[in-house]
């Protein structure tokens, strides 16, 4: 028990004022003779031991009202710590995150929470709060309130280390201030629990779905082209129990042209495919009806009128096989010899290849390194006598590296960079023996450069940097096979596709998005990404004949967007959510060691109210003084001495 007021239980001490008294008693009684006193003698005797008794009890009682009456003033009471400590700290943390869509007994988790927050949180004064992409600081309970109530589900999602992380960052640095975290999240797709600092009192609020039930649509992809029809594969995804079948809708624009079913009774992925016509401009949205999490139930694509990449050869050697790749719908090859060069439509390209060349003049390299500079890709094939010096110039030009003398020497291709760009998506596995090209002679090279292919011995044969591909050998086939390898298909190929990294069918919102847009700007002019609602400035990048742009937490929400300059309309280009939040696994914070867990958010609150309980005894004190006062007043009107 604790006192409001403890100086005051020094008036205890003036409980020994009476019962001195009562003990000394200064008044003498004065003895009168009396004749034949045997009798009353006995009868003084009796009444002298009930008024002392009488005495006895009424100083008992005094001093229980008097001490009663003092305790009451001095404001008796029990707390816990945590109640009597006038800073108290709460950071809330509320999951905004797409699983909270999932229902839950009294509808979706996100609705719900927001609800028993808005209605419970009254004994907290003021309170950091945060969702996973909003803030705030030191907000009061009426704004806390206004506040909960407007948010929204949010694309972005925090794991348990950077919630921890977040909130010691709105934490004080003082340690003798009480903090307590509260964390109301469903704790889907969580790894491993964080240890917690013994400084702060974690509760977690753990909201559970009444179904784990998913369909999803992962990807769109297409999977043939023709003149006349492309076509489209839908892959879908399930958890747990679902219906056997659920149909699936492709839309253009809001029209509705196509609709078919995917049986999902079977185990395993599952996908459809729909055909379509005149794809150029096409806004496609795919989409299904599942009524537990709705984030992932459409999917946005959009396949924009074909940019050709434009590549160019100069050519000193056999360029056929250079036909044969680029002979390709999505390219515009022109090859011209060194001797007839034009050199006005080098700026104009993507992509040029420098094929076997013997002498690089100095106006060439001049060209080639603006054409750099500006953005270009190159392709340097160097020739099999060719002039080192020349080669050299043009490379330091790149600021690169150089060729020493040509060595004469068989040597197999036989290293290839699986995870350089070039051929990340070109391998089902790590091939470790297959048919190796060869060259008979090679250049040495010097450079600060990336190998993409190198010889048995780890030198190099084809080296990248930036923009600029360099190989150390001729591709004639009198030199190499190179020529008849499958290698020189997926290389050249995707150095050509590299050059102009045009739109995907669509990106992934949140995470970094990189492409190229084909367009020529003049002189402080920028592209713009909006909707019918809203517009903004990604990140950008102009170069000669494109401009390459980056994308990452904008746009926030999924949709087909129009690219833009000033009101001129280039292209579209669609975003779509990451399906992360789409698996319902869920981790129980019960094995999270030192983590209060609840059920629901009113129980939570309820124990916290418990804890900031402060109880008050004065009133029962008080009430005691007044009994023993009465009890006192019937002793002295109702006992009567013998």
């Amino acid at each position: 028990m604790q006192f409001k007021h403890p100086e005051l239980l020094y008036a205890l001490f003036l409980l020994l004022i009476p019962i001195f008294i009562h003990l000394f008693q200064l008044r003498r009684f004065q003895k009168v003779p009396f004749t034949n006193v045997a009798f009353l003698k006995k009868v003084t005797i009796q009444t002298r031991k009930s008024s002392q008794l009488k005495k006895w009890l009424t100083l008992l009682l005094r001093l229980l009202a008097l001490a009663c009456l003092i305790i009451a003033f001095a404001q008796p009471f029990t707390a816990s710590n945590e109640a009597l400590a006038s800073d108290k700290e709460t950071v809330v943390y509320l999951d905004n995150s797409f699983s909270m869509q999932a229902k839950g007994d009294s509808g979706p988790l996100f609705e719900r929470a927001k609800q028993e927050l808005f209605d419970e949180a009254t004994s907290i004064d003021r309170i950091h709060w945060f969702t996973n992409d909003i803030t705030r600081r030191n907000s009061s309970v009426q704004d806390f309130k206004n506040d909960v109530l407007k948010l929204g589900y949010s694309e972005e999602r925090l794991a348990l280390d950077e919630v921890l992380l977040k909130a010691n960052q709105l934490f004080s640095k003082e340690n003798q201030v009480p903090k307590r975290l509260i964390i109301v999240s469903d704790f889907q797709g969580q790894g491993a629990f964080p240890e917690v600092s013994e400084e702060i009192s974690i509760d977690a609020v753990r909201l559970q779905p009444t179904s784990t039930t998913n369909s999803t649509i992962d990807t769109v992809m297409v999977t043939a082209k023709s003149p006349s029809a492309t076509q489209l594969q839908v892959s879908i995804s399930t958890s747990g129990e679902s219906a056997n079948s659920i149909p699936v809708s492709l839309y253009k624009n809001d029209d509705l042209i196509a609709k078919t079913a995917v049986d999902l009774s079977t185990a395993g992925p599952h996908s459809v495919t729909f055909d379509i016509e005149d794809t150029a401009g096409f806004k496609g949205r795919v989409a299904l009806n599942e009524p537990n999490i709705p984030f992932d139930n459409s999917l946005y694509f959009s396949i924009n009128e074909p940019k050709k990449i434009k590549v160019l050869s100069i050519n000193e050697a056999n360029a056929n096989y250079l036909q044969r790749i680029f002979d390709q719908e999505e390219f515009e090859y022109t090859q011209q010899s060194f001797g007839d060069l034009a050199y006005n439509i080098i700026p104009e390209q993507n992509f040029i290849i420098v094929n076997e060349v013997q002498e690089i003049p100095a106006s060439l390299a001049a060209a080639l390194e603006a054409f750099v500079g500006a953005g270009g890709s190159l392709l340097l094939i160097p020739a099999q006598d060719g002039s080192i010096s020349s080669y050299n110039a043009l490379l330091n030009r790149l600021g690169i590296g150089g060729f020493s003398e040509r060595i004469t020497q068989e040597k197999k291709i036989t290293n290839i960079s699986f995870d350089h760009p070039l051929y990340r998506d070109v391998f089902e596995k790590r091939i470790v023996n297959f048919q190796y090209p060869k060259v008979n002679s090679y250049y040495p090279i010097n450079a600060a450069a990336t190998p993409i292919l190198q010889f048995e011995d780890a030198k190099a044969f084809i080296l990248n940097t930036a923009t600029v591909h360099i190989s150390t050998a001729s591709f004639n086939t009198e030199n190499s096979n190179f020529q008849n390898s499958p290698l020189i298909v997926p290389t050249l190929y995707n150095m050509a596709q590299q050059s102009l990294s045009l739109p995907k069918l669509y990106y992934t919102i949140g995470t970094q998005n990189n492409f190229a847009v084909a367009v020529k700007l003049a002189q402080d002019e920028i592209i713009k990404i909006q909707d019918s609602t809203s517009s903004f400035i990604p990140l950008q990048q102009t170069k000669a004949n494109k401009v390459e742009v980056t994308t990452t937490n904008e746009p926030d929400k999924a949709g087909t967007y129009e690219i833009t300059n000033k009101t001129e309309f280039i292209q579209y280009i669609s975003y779509n959510y990451d399906r992360d939040e789409s698996k319902l696994v869920y981790v129980n914070p019960e094995d999270w060691e030192g983590v209060s867990v609840y059920d629901n958010i009113s129980s939570l609150f309820d124990t916290i109210n418990q804890e900031n309980t402060i109880n008050s005894f004065w009133k029962w004190f008080a009430i005691f003084a007044l009994l023993f006062l009465l009890l006192e007043m019937l002793v002295l009107k109702f006992y009567k001495q013998k």
